[in-house]
């Protein structure tokens, strides 16, 4: 007898369906799986005999053979256990054909029987509704990630045994249900309060908060640029309903999701500097999303930019501009989203003191060789770029400075003053060049100033839009409705300039 029940292959961040044929004959018993199966999808058979006769069932000794297709599409992962499992049990007259007509499936199983979680449920639930399908069931551990998808039944399933229920038309009782949106702040991210002494610093990460730039941060050890990196998340806006879909679904591809159900917090990403460019972009067999990927509507931070490898750094060019990056290979090329923040923090030279400390013994060439590890073109794409030094103990020990939750009210508010002209989630540093003239509305003197530092520092064209992007946002934490000269010279200060006091 034959049976086909549908299931899925992860492709990139999306799912594809995959009908797993299951075809039953006389002879002598053998179990094949054919269509470009990965090591995992083979040994898929030994897990499903196992679970089938662990679960009570009858494992039928004839030739069974279990083809996936489309057949020219790569199979990998453990995923497809469950769809077999249950077109062998529906081929072989133990449960009903309607259960194969009514459900798709994703799940590994266990040789128990029991039904194991599997990466890229949200994904796997948005095929199965876009394919028509009533519902799908996945392993009770990713039902509140599968449930984000409106308009599908889905069927938490801990053991291979509920498919009798399933086949009856009863289902079992589901989790709590999901959570869709978050709410509030970001509590678990540690506040800004904490960074004391470096009024300028906490200046440049509330505007790149605010208009969602990339800046870089150089100064010696101790000034603050890591504590001020990893503090940036905290006076970020929360994830709206949409973007938590997003970062889900990346996080649940990559199998990484924080919890169960949705993403509720901007991811923060921080990989060391000895990450590979596949490592930091995304790769492997099979194509797997890389960390400016996990970073996507987040915050991707490379401390010590300096010491990351030219191939890495290099990699990051494409995905600043286009907010995606394409990864190619010969079977093929996948696009993965990568709407990144990118903060780094480096050293002024080798030695980490800077010219101004007198025990900094490194030579002009050593301090020029140390710069030129972060190319200009990549530079060149950074929005701001601040100096910072240590602060002294009379800083340190000044007044409390303002919380993470006083400064990102701020920030949302120069965030909805962005939606309104470019739309929700959208903002000053992603905007094309048509939005950013039609948005920027410069002051005459603003617009001297402009030229003036043109003719003198010799901006290119990506530069005059950065700082014009700079400039507009001061402009939205001002409340201002025109980006005044104060607002364009504080962006092009920031384009290489100091942050001290």
């Amino acid at each position: 007898m034959l049976a086909v029940a549908r299931t899925f292959a992860i492709v990139g961040v999306d799912a594809l369906v995959v009908d797993a044929e299951v075809d039953i004959q006389r002879g002598l018993p053998a179990f094949s799986v054919v269509g470009l199966p990965d090591a995992a999808v083979r040994e898929s058979r030994e897990r499903v005999r196992a679970a089938i006769v662990n679960s009570g069932f009858e494992f039928p000794l004839k030739r069974i053979t279990v083809s996936l297709a489309p057949s020219d599409l790569r199979k990998a992962g453990p995923g497809f256990d469950l769809a077999i499992a249950a077109g062998i049990l529906v081929a072989s007259g133990q449960q009903p054909v309607s259960l194969l007509e009514d459900w798709t499936f994703a799940g590994e199983l266990a040789l128990d029987g029991g039904i194991r979680a599997v990466r890229g449920a949200l994904a796997m639930s948005d095929a199965a509704r876009r394919a028509g399908a009533a519902g799908i069931v996945v392993p009770a551990d990713n039902y509140r990630e599968a449930a984000l998808v409106e308009g599908l039944s889905v069927a938490p399933l801990e053991r291979l045994l509920g498919l009798i229920e399933l086949g009856r038309g009863e289902t079992a009782e589901p989790p709590p249900a999901a959570v869709t949106a978050p709410g509030g702040g970001c509590p678990d991210y540690p506040d800004l309060a904490d960074l004391r002494g470096q009024p300028g610093l906490r200046r440049g990460l509330e505007i790149a908060a605010a208009g969602g730039h990339s800046l870089l941060v150089v100064g010696p050890p101790g000034s603050g640029k890591s504590l001020g990196a990893r503090r940036l998340p905290s006076i970020l806006p929360p994830l709206s309903s949409s973007e938590s879909i997003e970062v889900t679904r990346v996080a649940g591809v990559a199998g990484v999701g924080p919890a169960p159900g949705a993403c509720t917090r901007r991811p923060f990403r921080a990989p060391h500097h000895t990450i590979s460019p596949a490592g930091l972009v995304g790769g492997g067999t099979p194509l797997r999303p890389g960390e400016i990927s996990l970073a996507h509507r987040g915050v991707l931070f490379l401390d010590e930019i300096a010491e990351f490898s030219r191939g890495s750094l290099e990699s990051l060019r494409q995905p600043l501009e286009s907010g995606e990056v394409t990864i190619a290979r010969a079977h093929g090329a996948l696009r993965f989203p990568a709407r990144f923040q990118l903060i780094a923090a480096a050293n002024p030279c080798p030695c980490g003191r800077g010219e101004l400390d007198p025990r900094c013994t490194c030579s002009a060439e050593q301090v020029r060789r140390y710069a030129n590890r972060i190319s200009g073109a990549l530079a060149d794409r950074i929005d701001i770029t601040l100096a910072v030094s240590q602060p002294n103990a009379e800083a340190l020990a000044g007044d409390q400075p303002e919380s993470s939750e006083a400064v990102r009210e701020r920030v949302c508010m120069a965030r909805d003053h962005q939606a309104g002209r470019f739309g929700e989630g959208r903002t000053n540093a992603d905007c094309s060049d048509d939005e950013l003239r039609r948005s920027v509305a410069l002051v005459p003197e603003a617009e001297a100033a402009l030229r003036l530092a043109q003719e003198r520092y010799s901006l290119s064209g990506r530069g005059w839009a950065r700082a014009l992007r700079v400039a507009r946002t001061t402009a939205d934490l001002d409340d201002s409705a025109t980006v005044e000269e104060r607002h364009l010279l504080g962006a092009l200060s920031m384009r290489g300039g100091r942050a001290d006091g």
